[in-house]
């Protein structure tokens, strides 16, 4: 049996432990929490309170909540009320902007690991579901490409889809990036935001926000987002910010997701980036071919190797490392060739567009800009430089920022499938198994043609086939391919620049 009280007392040791409140709020803190228990009194609790990470603590106190009549047993009502509470033990929007740029005088990266630090604790970033994430690594042509399969977001249960049909629609806010969800408690339909809060950051003369995703997927993981809720665009103003971005934050990378169809992100309906304190593997990918631009004597410009179509640029004066930015941008969105089906429009629909990544190199900008076109056909009619059919088993969404830079972001039921795949590899007759079952009977091919690279070590094998998949994927996506004939078109746009 929880003893509710016990658990009030831990989550306030946590609270001060992590210096999220003073011994002064105690007493109110514990209080809301009754209040939002719907509990009238507090029973005094005996002997050492341990000391627990909010995740446990809060999972025992919506356990409680549900034996006890105060929320429905359903994720989406323990997620708001867990949201509930931690926004009682964490301070205010103001006073974390107020830490946040006084630990910023001493330093930018001293000011990120605070606000990293309270996004944790506050439990808005999701710690232990986001553990439940499978990750590993693949050696590949290119480097080491990362692997991760997304199992923390959680699906709706049945009662909370039910209670979806009668839940008032409403457009506030009017996405999740907006800043109206710093606060927001919540509903069937709209995640809880009761612990989140945000930064502002000026960039580009515009106010933005900075605030980290909820499901990180890399360390620090952060989202960089437009107070005004406009779609998505990139432009020598969006590139502007990002190099704007990493000279006040120069320990993080920043970039941006391309602004259509296809080839952008999941939302880009409002204007944002994302970045944090991390190395992608794309960031340690050399530069195989470098050329120059009189026009531009001072900038350091190559191709990468890299099986999506980039090019590096780098300066340590990062207002003609925008110009020429912008001017690559500009050719590139003008640009068609049709020996390599390039077409830049069809009839008025523009079709080409850039995914730039910013970071610094000690005291130089750098930027990788990222080739993209989102043209269809009959043969691909999800996208021409998108994943082919015949790698959708593994990967059928679209191919965005974080994929772009080298990690693999997989659908959770991959983790059931190599389980299942590893079974009747380990058995006799195998692949007819395999073919016969609806689960993993779109692995038939696929496992087919690479049996003779399975050992002893089936899972891992597996995996690791995975990623080399993961390459390939990105090579389908890369508007220049990376044979012969697909280089020397990619060094004839470089030409015209």
């Amino acid at each position: 049996m929880i003893n509710i009280s016990l658990e009030i007392e831990k989550l306030v040791k946590f609270a001060l432990s992590k210096n999220l409140i003073t011994k002064w709020d105690t007493i109110q803190v514990r209080n809301a929490i009754l209040d939002i228990l719907n509990l009238d009194v507090f029973e005094e609790v005996e002997g050492e309170v341990p000391l627990e990470d909010s995740p446990d603590i809060l999972e025992n106190i919506s356990k409680w909540a549900v034996e006890n009549n105060v929320i429905e047993d359903s994720i989406v009502y323990k997620d708001i009320l867990e949201s509930r509470i931690m926004a009682e033990v964490i301070p205010k929007q103001g006073e974390i902007v107020k830490e946040f740029y006084e630990n910023f005088k001493e330093s930018p990266k001293k000011s990120t690991d605070r606000y990293y630090e309270i996004s944790r604790a506050s439990n808005y970033i999701m710690t232990k579901r986001v553990a439940k994430d499978l990750h590993w690594t693949t050696k590949t042509e290119y480097g080491t490409l990362e692997i991760t399969v997304n199992l923390s977001k959680p699906e709706k249960d049945p009662k909370a889809i039910a209670a979806e049909k009668f839940a008032v629609q409403t457009n506030y806010p009017k996405c999740l990036l907006c800043i109206e969800n710093a606060g927001y408690k919540g509903r069937v339909n709209h995640p809880p935001r009761k612990n989140h809060r945000i930064i502002p950051v000026e960039l580009g003369g515009d106010q933005w926000y900075l605030q980290y995703s909820p499901y990180v997927y890399y360390n620090e993981h952060a989202i960089v987002l437009s107070e005004k809720h406009e779609p998505m665009k990139i432009s020598k103003g969006s590139m502007k910010k990002l190099l704007e971005f990493i000279e006040l934050f120069p320990h993080y990378f920043v970039g941006s997701n391309a602004d259509l169809p296809i080839v952008g992100g999941s939302i880009l309906s409002h204007d944002h980036f994302q970045g944090g304190n991390y190395e992608f593997p794309m960031a340690k990918a050399e530069v195989e071919y470098k050329f120059n631009v009189s026009k531009f004597p001072n900038i350091k410009a190559g191709i990468v190797n890299w099986p999506m179509s980039v090019i590096r640029i780098s300066s340590k004066n990062r207002e003609e490392l925008l110009d020429f930015a912008n001017e690559i941008l500009e050719k590139w969105r003008a640009y068609s060739d049709e020996t390599v089906g390039i077409h830049a429009f069809s009839n008025e629909t523009p079709h080409n567009t850039i995914t730039p990544i910013a970071r610094r190199r000690n005291d130089e900008f750098e930027l990788d800009l990222v080739l993209r076109n989102n043209r269809t056909s009959d043969t691909h009619p999800l996208g021409i430089f998108h994943p082919h059919e015949e790698y959708h088993n593994i990967k059928k969404e679209n191919i965005g920022l974080i994929e772009v830079m080298g990690l693999a972001v997989l659908p959770g039921r991959l983790k059931e499938e190599i389980n299942i795949l590893t079974e009747y590899l380990s058995k006799g007759n195998s692949l007819e198994s395999i073919k016969n079952d609806e689960k993993v009977s779109k692995h038939y091919p696929w496992i087919t043609s690479i049996k003779e690279n399975i050992g002893n070590n089936i899972e891992e094998d597996i995996k690791k086939e995975i990623g080399i998949v993961f390459s390939k994927v990105l090579e389908c996506s890369g508007v220049y391919k990376r044979d012969e004939i697909g280089q020397e078109a990619f060094k004839k746009f470089i030409a015209t620049l």
